[in-house]
């Protein structure tokens, strides 16, 4: 991986040249190097990537680095998540979209796979719980040994499988769509394995949500794109509403709160970034001696006496920080993290190309970007590989490049025979299993056991 210099300002897209927008290859780049999947893990230490041919794992140091720790030959990767730091993985590839595999990745070893009856739209991960989502359906895991805890059936036909886990494990609550008409979100408790709250989050259908670090607080945004929410996980109490925009519908792609939940971060598919602040009245108080803070508390005064959406653009807090992104359309996926005593926002492309703003979270107003890194650091010279030239140059700090193959599998000074094809059967590989909606049992009796989690047991 190699640091960036800025990227041009005059409509350059970064990354990999002939990226479109949605992440998508032109007929002159390989189509191995589309990525399929970006996701940061719980805690903002690590980013996984998946590609035609490859996915890896990149660290966050306190500094701000970036660097990759494991690479791995693997087909079609479009779902992979890891467990914080851990050496544990769970990931799902287009080319068995039924067939979740979880790996030690450390180790090169599959730990266990399961197959479903159709295929899996979305995995999450805590301490505790492993949920895989399907259309129709949500299946529990317990993380200590892997078994099936709990089924949710008959669930609302969520194509996209949208669902949010906590992190937190005191309040391991999962949200997702209670209607594929409307805004509506169940709140189930992991833990109890019950059925909680039932929120009413929108009048339209839900585009993505997440929750915080306490995993009490949930935001929520709908497929028009214009007002974020947040919930009380607990109650179902609308705790803050935030406007994105007025006229231009917009498409979320990610939602995420700082560490100490005071700031909420929200991109989509405009050319901004927003960053709001959830204060509550009484820290906007000073806010109120200027000229802005009078007039935003007389149009309050007056809000109930009009009609509900002219009230509700009036009384909706606007964004308290922003980043004007330099390809804008780019799917991105983002998260926030205190390094160094100062909060960072991370925003991942699609074209592989990752940023690092500096949020100031006394004035707000514009980020400033602070580094930026390639995913794919590849050799505009290669004799026996095909190369992928960049619209900028993307060296390392060396001078020496590096081109992903799909042939080597590099993790540090070893290689990890972990390919897309069923290995042989050995001691070292994990069992298969079959759900039971698939009407073949699942030997349980054998099923490898693994510690107890909260304590570095996948280090």
């Amino acid at each position: 991986m190699s640091a960036l210099a800025n990227r041009p300002s005059s409509g350059a897209m970064g990354g990999i040249a002939g990226s479109s927008t949605d992440g998508s290859i032109d007929n002159n780049v390989l189509s191995q190097y589309k990525v399929l999947t970006l996701t940061f893990n719980q805690d903002c230490t690590s980013l996984a990537m998946g590609t035609r041919k490859t996915y890896a794992l990149f660290t966050i140091s306190q500094d701000n680095k970036i660097d990759e720790i494991y690479d791995c030959a693997y087909d079609d990767v479009c779902i992979i998540e890891r467990l914080f730091s851990s050496s544990l993985t769970a990931l799902v590839s287009n080319q068995a979209p039924r067939k979740l595999k979880v790996c030690h990745f450390k180790k090169g070893t599959e730990i266990c796979s399961y197959s479903f009856a159709n295929t899996i739209l979305a995995v999450k991960l805590n301490r505790l719980r492993l949920i895989v989502c399907l259309e129709e359906s949500i299946y529990i895991h317990n993380m200590r040994d892997m078994k099936v805890l709990h089924t949710i059936r008959d669930v609302p036909s969520n194509r996209e499988g949208l669902c949010a886990l906590s992190s937190n494990s005191d309040n391991s609550y999962l949200a997702y769509p209670g209607s594929s008409i409307t805004g509506e979100i169940q709140v189930f408790d992991t833990l109890s394995l019950k059925p909680g709250i039932m929120i009413s989050a929108h009048e339209s259908p839900l585009a993505a949500m997440a929750f915080d670090m306490s995993g009490t607080k949930l935001a929520t945004a709908s497929n028009k794109g214009t007002v974020i929410r947040v919930h009380s996980a607990v109650d179902g109490t609308r705790l803050f509403e935030f406007r994105r925009g007025v006229r231009r519908v917009a498409t979320i792609y990610s939602l995420a709160f700082s560490p100490d939940s005071v700031f909420l971060a929200a991109s989509s598919n405009t050319e901004t970034i927003h960053i709001f602040r959830l204060a509550n009245p009484k820290e906007k108080a000073p806010e109120e001696a200027t000229w802005m803070g009078y007039f935003g508390r007389k149009l309050s005064d007056v809000a109930h006496y009009l009609p509900k959406q002219t009230s509700e653009v009036l009384t909706q807090d606007r964004s308290f920080a922003f980043v004007h992104l330099q390809s804008p359309g780019m799917k991105t996926t983002i998260s926030m993290n205190v390094l160094n005593k100062t909060l960072k926002l991370f925003v991942a492309g699609y074209d592989g190309v990752v940023c690092v703003y500096e949020v100031n979270t006394i004035d707000g107003g514009e980020c400033k970007q602070i580094s930026q890194y390639l995913l794919f650091s590849m050799s505009p010279n290669s004799t026996n590989q095909q190369t992928i030239t960049t619209n900028e140059a993307r060296n390392s700090t060396d001078g020496s490049t590096k081109i992903y193959s799909a042939n080597v599998i590099a993790n540090d000074n070893t290689s990890v025979p972990l390919s897309s094809t069923p290995p042989p059967t050995s001691p070292t590989s994990g069992k298969n299993h079959v759900h039971q909606s698939s009407n073949i049992s699942i030997d349980e009796q054998n099923f490898p056991r693994l510690p107890s989690p909260p304590q570095g047991v996948y280090d």
